[in-house]
């Protein structure tokens, strides 16, 4: 089968074998899959991962041995196989099961190929009204609904979103639901005015002088970026960390104890919200949608969603 594949560089292989779905799995035939700023960081060497990429994606099932129900349908698939035995799991936190894979980060061939496997347990059914080009992005879309699952956000917080990216944008979407009073702080004048034409105020970060926020959230996924959320939240108040560093980030702990700043981690959320949210018109990810390339280009395809000022770019698998 084509699939793109990592091993310091990136090549596109036709002869890479086709997957045979173990009990519990299903083999799915990709559709639509997208680049993320994590795949970007992999063909830098994040990780050191070999292998195929990739973990945005919409596709159809196409051979579940123990499941034959699933057969024929459109699926997204939450990106964490669990062992599902082990403590953690037990206790109900898959996502931080010591034993995962990650599909296209860890120990998983991702979604870049023309099939990939995923258990079943991880798969969630797409609805006929959303189009495969929004489903592809629910797997970013319930990262960014894993916020209001962590923190409750009142509608009378002062929410500033660091970051006009793609997860900016979307995490932006979600918390605007809220009510909360919300600012979007971003460097790129299109990607900001794609969020102003929703009604989500926004501003440039050099226009930006001191604020004072209840809550933060850091999607700039550079130290600057953290530094700056940090700043701005005041004592009590809230950072949430959405994006990974490559490298380390220092910062006065001092100050984070003497103020009582809570720090929250947050990664994956919830699919069965992204596709609600999806179906009933709540988010618009259609803006987002840079370029589309095929497979077999997927070489010109990273290069492009590499360049400053883009959004998604999607890679056609099969249509």
């Amino acid at each position: 089968m084509w699939a793109v594949y990592l091993n310091r560089g990136l090549e596109i292989r036709r002869d890479y074998p086709i997957p045979s779905p173990p009990p519990g799995e299903a083999r799915i035939r990709v559709k639509l899959a997208g680049i993320c700023n994590t795949d970007l960081e992999l063909m830098r060497g994040y990780l050191n991962f070999r292998g195929v990429p990739g973990h945005e994606f919409v596709g159809v099932v196409e051979e579940a041995p123990d499941h034959p129900e699933w057969v024929g349908k459109r699926v997204v698939g939450e990106i964490n196989a669990a062992c599902g035995v082990c403590s953690t799991c037990r206790a109900g936190r898959p996502t931080h099961c010591p034993n995962r894979t990650t599909l296209g980060i860890s120990g998983r061939d991702g979604a870049f190929a023309e099939y990939l496997l995923l258990p079943v347990v991880n798969l969630h059914e797409v609805p006929p009204e959303i189009p495969d080009e929004a489903a592809v992005f629910v797997e970013p879309l319930a990262a960014a609904l894993e916020i209001p699952e962590q923190i409750h956000i009142h509608p009378t917080d002062r929410v500033v979103v660091l970051g006009d990216g793609k997860l900016g944008n979307l995490v932006a979407q979600v918390l605007q639901l809220t009510g909360c009073d919300l600012l979007v702080v971003g460097r790129n004048p299109n990607k900001l005015a794609l969020l102003a034409r929703r009604g989500i105020p926004v501003a440039h970060v050099e226009d930006v002088g001191e604020l004072s926020a209840d809550v933060v959230v850091e999607c700039t996924g550079s130290p600057q970026g953290f530094h700056l959320a940090r700043r701005w939240v005041r004592p009590r108040g809230t950072l949430v960390l959405k994006s990974t560093y490559h490298g380390t980030v220092e910062t006065n702990l001092t100050m984070v104890a003497v103020d009582e700043v809570a720090v929250i981690g947050s990664r994956c959320g919830p699919f069965e919200p992204a596709l609600r949210l999806l179906r009933q018109g709540l988010v618009d990810v259609q803006p987002l949608i840079h370029a589309r390339y095929p497979l077999q280009e997927a070489d010109k395809a990273f290069e492009h969603a590499a360049r400053k000022g883009v959004l998604k770019v999607l890679l056609e698998v099969s249509l």
